[in-house]
C-alpha cells in the first residue's frame, strides 16, 4: 500500500511539473507572438525621407521667392499632407489589430517614445540659432530677452502651442523657434483621436468621414485667398481650421487605405513613387493671379487622389538588394530628424538672404551648404541621440 501511494504522488507530482512547464512554454510563445514587432514598410519610410529632403530644399529656395509664382519647388508644402497620410496608414498597420492586448496608456507611451525625444534637440538648435537670425526679415529679434527665448524653448519641449502674444519672431508661429513643429502638434491630435474614437469606427463610418473631409479640403483650396492649402501653424481660429482640414482627409484616408487596400507586389516601386512624388511637389504653380482657385484645386486633388496611389504603390514595393535596403533605411531613419531640425538652419539662411540680397547664382554655394548641414545635423541627432534615447525609453516604459 505504501508503494502505491508513493507511486501515485510521484506520478501526480510529475504531471503537475509537466503542466507547469507546458504553461510556461505556452505563455512564452504567446508573449513572443504578441510583442514581436511587425515588419516595417521600408519603402514607405524611404518615401517619407524623400519628402522630408524635398521640404528642406523647398524652404531654402523659399528664401529667394518674391511671390507664390516664382518659387522653384512650388508645392513642397504638400509634403506635410503626405506625412499625415503616411501616418494614418502606418498607425492602422501597427496598432489596429493590437487593441485586445494593448491599453490606451501603452499606445500613448509608444507614440511619445517615437515622437517626443527629437523635440528636445530641435528646440535647443532653434534657440542656439535664434539671435543669428536678426535681419530685415525679423527685425525685432535683437530685442527679445534671453530669458524669454529660453522659456519658449522649454515650452517647445512639451509641444504646447504658444499664443500669438508670446511670439518672439513675428510670424505668429505656435513654435517660433522651430516652425515645422506645428505639424507634430496635429500629429499628436490625430493619434489621440485615433486611440479614443477613430479606431472603433467601421469602414463605412470612415468612408463617410473621408468624403466630408475631402469636401472640406477642396473648399479650403478653392476659397483660399492665396490659392493653396498652406497654413496651420498659428494658434487662432483661422489657422486651426486650416490645420484640422489638412489633417482630416489624409490621416483618415491613410487609415482606410491600410484596412481595405489589397497590396500588390510591384517592381521598382520606390523609383516610380519617388518620381511621382517629386513631380507633384516640384510642379510650378497652376493657374495665374486671376485664377488662384485652380492651384488650390490642384493641391486638394493631389492629396485626395495622387498621394493614396503613391502610398499604395510603395506598400507593394520589393527590395532587390542589400544596398537598396540600406539606402531606403537611411532615408527612413533621416526623415523625422531632418524634418524637425532643419528649420533653424533655414531661418538663418533666410535671414542672410534678407540682409544681403544676393543674386541666386552667388547664393547657390550657401544654399547647398545649408542643405548638407541640415542632413549632417539630422543624422548626428539620430545616431547619437534619438535612436539610443528611444531604445532606453522603450526599455523603461
Amino acid at each position: 500500500m505504501t508503494g502505491f501511494f508513493v507511486a501515485f504522488f510521484l506520478s501526480l507530482f510529475n504531471n503537475i511539473l509537466s503542466l507547469v512547464f507546458i504553461n510556461r512554454v505556452f505563455k512564452y510563445l504567446m508573449s513572443t507572438i504578441t510583442t514581436q514587432p511587425k515588419q516595417h514598410y521600408i519603402i514607405l519610410d524611404a518615401l517619407r525621407g524623400v519628402a522630408a529632403l524635398t521640404v528642406v530644399a523647398f524652404h531654402i529656395m523659399e528664401a529667394h521667392a518674391t511671390s507664390h509664382f516664382d518659387q522653384m519647388i512650388n508645392h513642397g508644402y504638400l509634403a506635410v499632407d503626405f506625412f499625415f497620410m503616411l501616418s494614418g496608414f502606418v498607425i492602422a498597420y501597427a496598432y489596429d489589430d493590437r487593441w485586445n492586448s494593448m491599453s490606451l496608456i501603452t499606445f500613448f507611451k509608444r507614440r511619445v517614445v517615437r515622437l517626443q525625444p527629437m523635440l528636445i534637440p530641435a528646440m535647443i538648435i532653434g534657440a542656439a540659432f535664434f539671435y543669428l537670425q536678426d535681419s530685415p526679415m525679423w527685425p525685432q529679434i535683437h530685442s527679445v530677452p534671453i530669458w524669454k527665448t529660453v522659456l519658449v524653448m522649454f515650452i517647445g519641449f512639451t509641444l504646447i502651442p504658444l499664443p500669438t502674444s508670446m511670439d518672439i519672431r513675428g510670424w505668429q508661429e505656435m513654435h517660433p523657434l522651430n516652425g515645422p513643429a506645428w505639424s507634430l502638434f496635429f500629429e499628436y491630435i490625430a493619434n489621440i483621436l485615433y486611440a479614443l474614437i477613430i479606431r472603433k469606427c467601421s469602414n463605412i463610418t470612415l468612408m463617410i468621414l473621408i468624403v466630408i473631409s475631402a469636401i472640406a479640403l477642396v473648399h479650403l483650396g478653392i476659397t483660399s485667398p492665396n490659392g493653396d492649402i498652406i497654413g496651420g501653424w498659428t494658434l487662432n481660429s483661422e489657422q486651426l481650421y486650416i490645420g484640422f482640414t489638412r489633417l482630416g482627409y489624409p490621416f483618415l484616408a491613410g487609415l482606410l487605405l491600410c484596412r481595405m487596400a489589397k497590396i500588390r507586389v510591384i517592381n521598382n516601386s520606390f523609383m516610380i513613387c519617388s518620381v511621382l512624388l517629386l513631380i507633384v511637389l516640384i510642379l510650378p504653380r497652376v493657374g495665374d493671379a486671376t485664377s488662384l482657385w485652380v492651384n488650390g484645386l490642384y493641391d486638394a486633388l493631389v492629396v485626395i487622389l495622387v498621394f493614396p496611389f503613391i502610398i499604395w504603390l510603395g506598400a507593394g514595393g520589393t527590395i532587390r538588394s542589400d544596398k537598396a535596403k540600406k539606402c531606403y533605411k537611411f532615408l527612413g531613419d533621416l526623415s523625422y530628424p531632418i524634418y524637425i531640425t532643419h528649420y533653424p538652419l533655414v531661418y538663418t539662411y533666410t535671414a542672410w538672404v534678407s540682409s544681403n540680397k544676393p543674386a541666386w547664382q552667388s547664393a547657390v554655394p550657401w544654399a547647398i551648404l545649408t542643405f548638407i548641414s541640415a542632413v549632417i545635423v539630422a543624422y548626428i541627432c539620430f545616431i547619437y541621440y534619438d535612436r539610443p534615447v528611444r531604445k532606453l525609453l522603450a526599455r523603461k516604459m
